[in-house]
Order: structure tokens, then sequence, then C-alpha cells
């Protein structure tokens, strides 16, 4: 009967636990932000007439790109993925990876400010266009400061190698 139970079924231990910790790590808010910032940008240019304007398109590749990969990202964190791909070196991965949306969102930022038209035929146009012009701006903020925060995480500062080897033998 012990056998029955349901703590003890094979499911409970194929799910994967969720790292309810790392959402309030500086890594998993900053990934949220980025998520939710990076949404807004594409939403607004894509509720305008981006299509007539071939600039736009470069903001919403590099906007919908980075934002499917970002919550691609945080699922991984979450349900503690990275943990079963242990060769990977995540912290690298995610320095690269932050690195290059950052001087991506860069372009795109430049991009969508300077394609704004205060003469726009459609004043909705313009107001959506300014304000995701003002979040891609905050998304490539938040790309920076992760890629300063994956970059301490790849060389390791922040951490004590006494204290770690201390731990480690005792």
């Amino acid at each position: 009967m012990a056998g029955l139970s349901g703590s003890g079924s094979p499911r409970a231990a194929a799910l994967p636990a969720l790292d309810c910790a790392f959402v309030l790590s500086p890594l998993g808010g900053l990934m949220c932000a980025q998520a939710v910032l990076g949404l807004l940008v594409w939403t607004l240019i894509a509720d305008t007439t981006y299509y007539l304007h071939a600039a736009y398109s470069w903001v919403m590749f590099v906007s919908i790109f980075f934002w499917i990969v970002t919550v691609l990202f945080f699922m991984t964190y979450l349900l503690q993925l990275q943990l079963k791909f242990y060769m990977v070196p995540w912290s690298l991965v995610l320095m690269i990876f932050n690195t290059v949306a950052t001087v991506l969102y860069i372009t795109a930022f430049i991009v969508c400010a300077a394609a704004v038209q205060p003469t726009s035929w459609r004043q909705w146009d313009y107001n959506r266009r300014a304000v995701a012009s003002f979040f891609a701006c905050l998304t490539m903020v938040a790309y920076g400061v992760s890629t300063f925060f994956s970059f301490r995480a790849w060389k390791g500062l922040g951490s004590n190698a006494a204290t770690s080897q201390v731990t480690d033998h005792a």
C-alpha cells in the first residue's frame, strides 16, 4: 500500500520543481522586466502601420526575437532545466545573449526613435511609436544591466573562494 501514496508516485518525481527564488533574484527580475518591456515594444509597433516603414520591420524583428528567447531562458531557469543540461556553460551563454541583445536593442531604439514622425497623418501612430521608442530605451537598459550581472556571474565575482572551499570540505 505504500506504493499507492501520492508522494511516492513516479509522476511527482518527473515534474520539474519551480525555482521561486529565481524570480526574486536580480537575473530573474530583470528577465521579467525584459519580457514585459519587450512585449510592450512590439505590441505598440504592431498596432501601427509599421509595414509602410522599413525601419519598423527591424524594430519588430529585434523586439519579437529577443522577447521569445528571453521567455525561453526565463522558463529554463524557472523550471531549473539548466541543472539537467549541466554541460552547457549557462553563465557564458547568458552573458553573450545579453550582450548581443543590448547591442541590437541600441540599434532598434535609435531606428525607432529616428523614424518617429511628429507630422504623421495618423496621430495615434505617432503616439504609439513614440511610446514604443521609450520602452525600447528601457528594454535596452534592462539588457545592459543584465549584461553587467551576467558578466559578474561568468567571472565569479561576488563570491568568496575561501568560504566556498571551507564549506565544500566541511
